[in-house]
């Protein structure tokens, strides 16, 4: 193998480039670093700390959408206290530093969390979806779409 040697320009370059990198038990499983969004590929330093993190709960609520079959929807565990679940049904961000997702809590209620990009902390898990006779609400498939429209 020969040694390549960069620019200082490439190295700068390569060093801000988003990276993924996951290994799973199951060879077969699902993994986000694979098939990256054209926004997750572009120098981190163009981004702010909200709309980095932004895109890629994006990339990992939709891989997560993936794993699931018709009778599931995403939706976030919290840890502490009785704050239960949330039905994902939405998330944006506020520059520099704000992310929200908004949804509805276990029992139905319209749920809004804002939170620091520093203190963010998701476990997305799978609840049966809200309506019986409708298919399953895929939110993952609708950030992507407009992340990739904007």
């Amino acid at each position: 193998m020969q040694d390549q040697i960069e620019t200082s320009a490439e190295a700068a370059e390569a060093a801000a480039l988003p990276r993924c990198h996951e290994v799973h038990a199951d060879p077969n499983a699902q993994s986000g670093a694979k098939d990256l969004p054209e926004s997750l590929k572009k120098p981190v330093k163009n981004k702010s700390p909200a709309q980095w993190a932004y895109e890629r709960l994006i990339m990992y609520i939709q891989n997560f959408e993936k794993t699931l079959d018709g009778d599931h929807e995403v939706a976030m565990g919290f840890t502490g206290g009785d704050a239960g679940v949330m039905r994902i049904e939405g998330m944006g961000y506020f520059d520099p530093d704000m992310i929200t997702f908004y949804g509805s809590g276990g029992a139905g209620a319209r749920t809004q969390l804002v939170q620091h990009v520093s203190q963010l902390n998701v476990m997305l898990r799978a609840l049966p979806k809200s309506v019986e006779d409708k298919p399953a609400n895929r939110i993952g498939f609708r950030l992507a779409a407009d992340l990739n429209d904007s």
